[in-house]
């Protein structure tokens, strides 16, 4: 029998459902999906299920025309946002949608989006954005700074305000002529400035993580695997990506940092070649869905060869371990026989992987092949880098 959760950990948890079920969380992806496409190898006879999170990665992986992309996600406001950018694809032309998606800002949004958009939309999207449409104002704040994980970037906004010189250390960055350089910068400029007490204790906040997406049970996995903690693997990662990788395409960070992308640093769905392939018929191949994983495997036939998982089983297996089960029956049970999955974990060797059985078949560990080296690899190369577990899992013949 499992064990219940201790009391903090139920508490925490209800934070973090109350947060979850009453709002949009993740305004941008936080899944690299350049190392996605290496890991995935999508082809045009896939039909992929794609946790939609923001909806930036689902359109990114219609780039590669896969045959069809279930989009699915539990909480209704991430499709809200998804139907969203695919109504503004279909019915706006590339420099509004850019305004929107790229600035995130919009001079005419409630124009454009009464007279062109909403029509499009399903009911919750509908009612959802006719309240939030103001959040692509000029005269607000970026769409970027609204949703959870922007009330934090918001925050982090405000602060570099208040610190001109660690704020103009951080836009230097952006001005380096190769990586050395952009190291010397960021060694010199930002980091003797950045972690301060203050920024270690707010980034380590439970509720500072619930409001990014990152539920209290990876919170702790975080905590037992790094040595300093929270703010110890914040440090490293943010260490990594700014001394180790460029920052001239890295529009993961430089949209929160910035409020907006620009032309040159942004998703590739933003670029205009690309916005008229998806505006050309590839956002036809996307269908939204607001469902768990496992009630759309069981109430959909096709079969699927392409899953791309996110980090949710790190959270299921701590609240909802019988509901993991039965998440990978359905997932074994619709997967086509060349199947390829991807998920991230908080954890190099989640703990998770290795005691989930499921009835009738055995380890999930002896269902499944996983690409240890391919992983290791695209992992360094990840813009993101804020997961320590990247998997890459075929199907064992």
């Amino acid at each position: 029998m499992t064990p219940k959760p201790a009391i903090s950990d139920r508490f925490h948890q209800k934070i973090f459902s109350s947060l979850y079920q009453r709002s949009l969380v993740y305004n941008t992806c936080w899944e690299d999906p350049a190392v996605d496409r290496d890991a995935l190898r999508i082809g045009s006879d896939d039909r992929m299920l794609v946790i939609t999170s923001a909806g930036c990665n689902v359109l990114d992986y219609a780039l590669c025309a896969p045959s069809h992309i279930d989009a699915v996600d539990a909480n209704p406001r991430q499709t809200a946002l998804l139907e969203l950018k695919l109504s503004t694809i279909r019915h706006l032309d590339f420099d509004d949608f850019f305004s929107f998606f790229g600035e995130g800002t919009h001079r005419h949004a409630s124009e454009a989006y009464y007279d062109a958009l909403r029509a499009d939309l399903s009911p919750f999207a509908r009612d959802y954005w006719d309240k939030r449409i103001k959040w692509f104002d000029p005269k607000g704040s970026s769409f970027f700074y609204y949703g959870l994980s922007g009330l934090v970037a918001r925050a982090f906004s405000r602060y570099l305000k208040m610190r001109p010189k660690l704020r103009s250390g951080i836009h230097s960055l952006y001005e380096a002529s190769d990586i050395d350089d952009q190291r010397e910068r960021y060694d010199a400029a930002v980091a003797p400035f950045l972690w301060s007490r203050g920024v270690n204790w707010a980034i380590s906040r439970p509720i500072t993580m619930s409001l990014l997406g990152v539920p209290h049970p990876q919170r702790e996995e975080v905590v037992r695997s790094h040595a300093n903690g929270i703010a110890g693997f914040v440090r490293d990662a943010i260490d990594y990506v700014f001394r180790m990788l460029p920052v001239g395409d890295n529009y993961f960070w430089a949209v929160y940092i910035h409020g907006k992308y620009t032309r040159d640093c942004c998703p590739e769905y933003l670029k205009p070649e690309n916005f008229m392939a998806l505006k050309n018929g590839l956002a036809d191949r996307i269908s939204p869905h607001t469902c768990t994983v496992t009630e759309f495997l069981q109430q959909h036939d096709e079969k699927i060869s392409r899953f791309v998982l996110l980090d949710h089983m790190d959270w299921m297996s701590a609240y909802y371990p019988q509901a993991l089960v039965e998440e990978w029956q359905a997932i074994m049970a619709r997967a086509t026989p060349e199947a390829r999955l991807i998920f991230r974990s908080a954890h190099h060797t989640p703990e998770y992987l290795e005691k989930l059985e499921l009835p009738g078949h055995g380890r999930l560990t002896n269902l499944l092949g996983f690409e240890k080296n391919l992983a290791k690899e695209l992992n360094l190369r990840d813009r993101v880098h804020t997961y320590a577990g990247f998997h890459i899992a075929h199907m064992n013949a």
